[in-house]
């Protein structure tokens, strides 16, 4: 499929986008084009554009606004040292759009076109690319249903589309390790649920959950499995990484209520390549509880696409908290971080094919 090429006739100028690229924060500011494919039952596929960003209208009976049949992803475009944009990984990225798609009952998208979305926007904003520590310009693939109409079923029509936003580094090296609240009366996900699929009501559940948190003076909130209300299983977008002495990590597996992290896979990949011994199995809170307290527990971090690594140093809830270990970064998590960070920007060789360069 070719997409058309629309160039906005009025960019934000040269002089105003530096001010916002000096300084570009987090999902605050857009770049001036966005990707849209539309999918008509019957027809498929077509009418795929580059154009200038703008307002969408739709109708008050719109589907996704009754019924949530709504799914995204998030990635980043990265700057290599010989200036050439590139994105880590988009084929996963694709790969776990059309997951989603699946279990919420819409049309999967063709991968190719998923990628080409990608790298025509990211080629026709690449001056969005903020020149700062960490930067990165954060994409957001999306798909709604579109059909206009109130009833229970899948809708026979979905927009598909890819906005782009610079964004800075969500985490620094040597910053203060998070600390999180542990929902114990909250659920994020169940058995048979959406808890794999990367949709909107996923991150709308958690919100109540990351209000208790901040209640409490905790940054983020940890979810446990909805039958036990016993195994750990991630934050509300972040999955969890435990360290124990003598180099064994654990990480809850994705059976189903946990999403299938991306930069979760690549973490298990460079930690077993190192010579860690990595298991995906349950983890209860009373076992984190106890490894953090007789230090058998010495390392503990959260990983997603927008903050990469983030060490975790306390853990609260209605029964107390708990320190890991010194409560800081631990070096294990400092070291796998900047691994991943140096493949992403082409700082270090990239001997898995995961960084795919935009020509």
């Amino acid at each position: 499929m070719n997409f058309s090429i629309n160039p906005s006739a009025n960019p934000l100028p040269a002089d105003k986008r530096q001010e916002i690229l000096s300084n570009p924060g987090f999902g605050t500011n857009f770049t001036d084009h966005m990707a849209m494919v539309k999918y008509t039952a019957g027809t498929g596929w077509h009418d795929a554009h580059i154009t200038a960003r703008a307002p969408i209208t739709i109708d008050p009976a719109t589907a996704v606004l009754h019924y949530a049949q709504e799914i995204f992803e998030g990635m980043k475009a990265y700057k290599l040292a010989d200036g050439t944009m590139a994105l880590f990984r988009p084929d996963a990225n694709a790969a776990r759009f059309n997951r989603s798609a699946r279990r919420l009952a819409m049309p999967e998208l063709p991968e190719e076109i998923f990628l080409e979305s990608i790298r025509k926007l990211v080629d026709i904003d690449r001056d969005w690319f903020p020149d700062v520590e960490g930067g990165s310009i954060y994409l957001r693939p999306f798909m709604f249903a579109s059909e206009a109409f109130l009833g229970v079923r899948p809708s026979n029509e979905y927009l598909y589309m890819v906005i782009a936003s610079p964004a800075g580094g969500y985490f620094k090296s040597g910053a203060p390790a998070i600390k999180i609240w542990v929902s114990q009366h909250y659920s994020r996900a169940a058995p048979g649920g959406t808890g794999a699929a990367k949709c909107g009501g996923n991150y709308a559940a958690s919100l109540i959950a990351q209000q208790e948190a901040s209640a409490h003076g905790c940054d983020q909130v940890v979810f446990l499995d909805a039958a036990e209300h016993k195994w750990v299983e991630e934050l509300g977008g972040m999955n969890l990484f435990f360290l124990l002495e003598g180099g064994h990590m654990i990480t809850p597996p994705t059976s189903g209520t946990i999403l299938e992290g991306i930069t979760r896979k690549s973490i298990i990949q460079l930690a077993r390549d190192q010579g860690l011994i990595v298991e995906e199995k349950p983890y209860s809170i009373s076992e984190w509880r106890d490894d953090a307290q007789s230090g058998k527990l010495v390392e503990c971090f959260a990983c997603g696409t927008a903050a990469v690594v983030t060490p975790v140093g306390t853990v609260a809830s209605e029964e107390g908290e708990f320190t890991i270990g010194a409560g800081g970064p631990g070096q294990i998590t400092q070291q796998l971080r900047r691994q991943l960070v140096n493949i992403q920007r082409g700082l270090a060789e990239d001997r898995y094919g995961w960084v795919q360069r935009i020509d």
